[in-house]
């Protein structure tokens, strides 16, 4: 009998809602909502059990294989596939997730969102479940954490049932927990979160060119005047604009690179760079402190600025926008004052155009429509 497709690496990833077989009784499940999880179907003192063996994509499709063979060589032999009698290996919560956030290190881009994952963790959860050792955890256990912020902070009580979430797939993939007691499982006893879409504050582009005029009159410091006015020049995210550096530069085509693994959506930006973002950056060379930032904290020699530098650049100053709104005022700006087209306008804020079709057939990045589109700003901005 001819043996069925196996799954790739690829279809794991991309694999519709519904049930993927693997062979061997491996099967990869996929919801509606896009969690991707393993189950084993093994045959045990004569009856046949679906085991959960965690989600992707921390159990890889190599890892899952790997996985259940050895529960089928365990069932084969008479031993207890399910892992039950590694319980006792299990460790605490709070030993887990230290784990787990030091895995997940490496794909934070700033050391902000890296410590607050762990330090909601330690504010709302470990209290609860901090010493429990992983396999004695219960779907209680996790309603009594969540329940005093469900209603009272729905934000931080969803990203904390996430990261409570994500702790408890570790267990299962080592086989100390055969189901995730913050799963669906819970949802009957927690109410509806209201879907509430908050837009960051953002300043009318009519206001731009005054913000501009009153930063630089301001008693900042120069490396978060520059970096600011450089991030509206260039309509760029605030972690892309403050970890700029001279590497990246290219003064004589007016160019600026932005690698991969800082952008958002892990692609290389090219921002054509105005004569006004020149200037920027011509008096940001007085800055230089010999790490290539351009624009390095005053404060903390050879780090970037901080994120709280800019948005106290702006509190301070009474300016009602978020440093993000910067980007919304140039969007509309373009929607309401040019003749742009959306794609070029999408492509100058880095944005994915279209869905996965429409962008695969938008190969060009736009560029020489773009510089004239960012002068054009710049003029506007900062004449």
């Amino acid at each position: 009998m001819r043996r069925s497709k196996r799954l790739t690496a690829k279809t794991v990833q991309h694999a519709p809602p519904g049930k993927h077989a693997d062979g061997d009784g491996l099967t990869l499940v996929v919801k509606p909502s896009g969690t991707r999880s393993w189950v084993v179907r093994l045959t045990i003192d004569g009856k046949q059990r679906d085991i959960g063996i965690g989600g992707y994509p921390i159990v890889s499709l190599a890892d899952a294989r790997l996985r259940a063979a050895e529960m089928r060589a365990d069932a084969i032999g008479g031993d207890d596939p399910t892992g039950a009698h590694r319980a006792g290996d299990a460790p605490t919560f709070a030993t887990a997730a230290r784990t787990v956030h030091e895995l997940n290190l490496p794909r934070w881009r700033n050391k902000h969102a890296a410590n607050e994952w762990l330090a909601s963790l330690e504010r709302y959860a470990f209290a609860h479940i901090g010493e429990v050792p992983l396999q004695r955890i219960e779907r209680s256990d996790i309603i009594a954490v969540l329940s005093p912020i469900w209603s009272t902070k729905p934000e931080t009580a969803r990203r904390v049932r996430q990261r409570i979430r994500k702790v408890m797939q570790y267990g299962m993939a080592h086989a100390w927990v055969e189901t995730n007691p913050a799963g669906e499982a819970i949802d009957g006893a927690l109410p509806a979160m209201p879907k509430v879409k908050n837009h960051q504050r953002a300043l009318p582009y009519a206001e731009v060119p005054a913000a501009l005029h009153k930063v630089a009159q301001s008693q900042a410091s120069e490396a978060s005047k520059l970096c600011l006015r450089f991030l509206v020049l260039t309509a760029v995210r605030s972690g892309e604009a403050r970890g700029a550096r001279w590497a990246e530069i290219d003064i004589e085509n007016a160019t600026w690179t932005i690698p991969a693994e800082r952008m958002k959506a892990n692609g290389e930006h090219r921002v054509p760079l105005s004569r006004q973002a020149l200037a920027t950056l011509e008096a940001a060379g007085e800055l230089g402190d010999g790490s290539g930032l351009i624009f390095p904290s005053p404060l903390r020699p050879g780090d970037a600025l901080s994120w709280q530098a800019l948005l106290k650049l702006l509190r301070t100053y009474e300016m009602d926008t978020t440093v993000h709104g910067f980007r919304s005022a140039f969007k509309t700006w373009c929607i309401e004052q040019t003749a742009t087209p959306w794609a070029v306008g999408e492509a100058a804020l880095a944005h994915v155009v279209g869905n996965s079709v429409e962008a695969a057939y938008v190969r060009s990045d736009l560029f020489d429509q773009r510089h004239q589109l960012m002068q054009d700003w710049a003029d506007y901005a900062a004449p």
